[in-house]
């Protein structure tokens, strides 16, 4: 991108004690606020799955409960990112903690009080789901603005995917625990308080509100010199459209993540359990893969605090090379050893992509459209993802669960080295960009200049 400043230097060493964006009152406040949200977020999927099978229900009915939550974040996803670059990421993100909260709250009346009905479990998870696609597109853009020394920021996304990591390793086994001493309501309102946490804390947050400071007089200019229709939902999504295309690295890390989960993840998901059922114990079996999976990634989360390696999405993509390898194990039917190292280098590699990948799209953004750029990113990494959960058993009934994982584990490695030979991924650094992408993206803000807002408020 042309004519900006830099934003953090490429360090490589580690920074010794406390991360210093801990230092950072406001990121300090949102890190204990998201990370104890993280803990009930976590834990609800597992008490919402056993308040289906507990109140009668089957494997139909928990499909259509875990659909009633994933359509609408894929629905909403696209205006989350629009309101929230127009009315500040900070005041999108409270207003969808409180949403979570007043419904997990609602949800463990109704179980508690044995009225939870499905129908009613449908609706709640539903509006669960909608608080989440307006959440996630406010989150990217939020982070940026809570960390007033900018080379901070990779640490700060370090610290946010560690915490990610760990609820996804503790909110199970605690949500497990309870709901087995106290049931899934106790489960919920644990759930809806950690959402009132998460509200109090983005309640502390300083961040300036849209429209202030020099930037925001910058980009107004461009606003208006765009005219009375750049005010429009549509004008903003297709601005955001163009912010995002005209970046090839991010189309095309995007398309990787997509691909991804349609072949690679969503079959290991559905297939693995399968396999450990067979052949390697069951689901004690298939819950130590996935536990050490969540320590791998906590592990690389580790690894990267104070590490700024000179290309950021060339190491990201090296990184998910490893995500081939679980599939591989179970395709290859290798003991359940082979299997769990898999999946703890698989769940490394996941935390650093996250955070160089998260670093590198906050750096050459504009804070403007951040958030619309976000929403399109995770729009097109998951969307394919609930077509591979439903095709991975058929087409395993007619090929053989190998051949699909066999195929996933392939597909990744040859994704990995096609996205390296993309010379707008490989080159890129913290502080400069290949000039032929720089090119493309000042050609595509000339012609559609973004919707004035500060970013995050």
């Amino acid at each position: 991108m042309t004519g900006e400043t830099k934003r953090f230097p490429a360090l490589r060493r580690r920074l010794p004690g406390r991360p210093a964006v801990l230092g950072e009152r406001d990121f300090r406040w949102f890190f204990v606020g998201y990370a104890t949200s993280l803990v009930g977020s976590s834990m609800a999927p597992v008490a919402v799955a056993f308040a289906v099978l507990g109140g009668g229900g089957g494997g139909t009915e928990l499909g259509w409960v875990m659909a009633a939550r994933i359509l609408p974040i894929v629905l909403v996803m696209l205006f989350g990112g629009v309101v929230a670059d127009r009315l500040g990421s900070r005041r999108v993100m409270l207003a969808a903690e409180v949403l979570r909260c007043a419904v997990q709250g609602v949800f463990a009346v109704l179980l508690l009080t044995g009225h939870a009905r499905l129908w009613a479990m449908v609706a709640l998870v539903a509006v669960w789901g909608l608080g989440e696609g307006v959440f996630l597109p406010s989150l990217g853009a939020l982070v940026p603005a809570l960390v007033r020394r900018e080379e901070r920021l990779p640490d700060a996304n370090t610290l946010l995917g560690l915490a990610r990591s760990v609820s996804t390793v503790a909110g199970p086994a605690l949500a497990g625990v309870i709901t087995a001493g106290y049931g899934s309501g106790a489960v919920l309102a644990i759930d809806a308080v950690t959402y009132g946490v998460g509200a109090f804390a983005l309640a502390r947050l300083s961040v300036a509100p849209p429209g202030s400071g020099e930037k925001a007089g910058a980009t107004a200019g461009r606003k208006a010199a765009a005219g009375d229709r750049e005010d429009s939902m549509l004008a903003d999504l297709r601005n955001g459209w163009s912010a995002f295309r005209s970046r090839r690295w991010l189309w095309v890390t995007t398309v990787q993540m997509g691909l991804f989960n349609l072949l690679v993840w969503a079959p290991f998901l559905v297939l693995g359990p399968l396999t450990a059922q067979r052949e390697l114990g069951g689901a004690r079996a298939w819950g130590l893969v996935m536990g050490v999976y969540g320590i791998g990634a906590v592990l690389g989360g580790l690894l990267m605090l104070g590490r700024r390696p000179g290309r950021p999405l060339a190491v990201a993509t090296v990184a998910t090379l490893g995500w081939a390898l679980p599939s591989a194990s179970l395709a290859a039917g290798l003991p359940l050893g082979w299997t769990v190292a898999a999946a703890l280098v698989a769940g490394s590699g996941s935390a650093v992509c996250g955070s160089l990948y998260e670093s590198t799209l906050q750096r050459w953004v504009p804070t403007e459209v951040l958030a619309r750029v976000t929403a399109f990113g995770g729009l097109g990494a998951f969307v394919l993802g609930p077509l591979g959960l439903a095709a991975a058993g058929p087409l395993a009934d007619r090929v053989g669960v190998a051949a699909v994982l066999a195929f996933g584990a392939g597909w990744q490695l040859l994704a990995a080295a096609a996205v390296l030979a993309v010379r707008a991924v490989r080159r890129r650094g913290w502080d400069w960009e290949p000039a032929a992408d720089a090119e493309v993206v000042a050609d595509a803000e000339v012609v559609a200049p973004a919707r004035s807002a500060a970013g995050a408020g």
